[in-house]
């Protein structure tokens, strides 16, 4: 009787080993995954080349709004700098007809500074638009999502958080 119990705590052993040495390979799998993006970030940062895709926008003495849509972006890049990212709060200085209500514009960044934490990377730019001057603030993460808050002289400050991706080439490949 002995001995049949130790024959089927045997068997159970050896049954339960590849469901363990599976835990371990799932894990390392998902480490590298992590690792492979991580780089894929740290690629990015350092070329200075990448679209940030807003998802939810943090407004001054606001609260969250998700974004419904993934049409607002700033696509950075050092020698041209695009963004359309909406706008709530308060404006103190805005033309007549205040145009469309968002942050809109195109320019060069100034004094580009990147510095690296332990899960993160931070980009500080100053960007000169048509009629304002915008500081940006990113916040990157490791795993690809990302935090900028916009500062600018005729609007209250404003932060989004959303995904940092590579630019689309022409053809619509990455």
């Amino acid at each position: 009787m002995k001995s049949k119990l130790f024959i089927l705590l045997v068997l159970l052993g050896f049954l339960s080993f590849p469901v363990l040495s599976q835990e371990k390979t799932k894990k390392e799998l998902k480490a590298e995954k992590e690792l492979k993006k991580q780089k894929e970030i740290e690629t990015l940062v350092n070329a200075k080349n990448f679209v940030f895709e807003a998802q939810k926008a943090n407004p001054q003495g606001g609260r969250l709004l998700n974004l419904d849509y993934n049409t607002y972006f700033l696509k950075f890049n050092e020698e041209k700098t695009t963004c359309d990212l909406p706008f709530f709060g308060r404006a103190y200085n805005v033309p007549y007809g205040g145009g469309d209500g968002g942050i809109k514009f195109e320019g060069v960044p100034e004094n580009i500074k990147i510095e690296k934490k332990k899960k993160s990377y931070l980009i500080k730019t100053t960007i000169k638009g048509k009629d304002d001057a915008y500081n940006l603030l990113f916040t990157i993460f490791f795993d690809g999502s990302a935090s900028l808050s916009v500062n600018s002289n005729n609007r209250g400050s404003i932060s989004y958080d959303g995904l940092i991706e590579a630019p689309k080439t022409e053809e619509g490949k990455k």
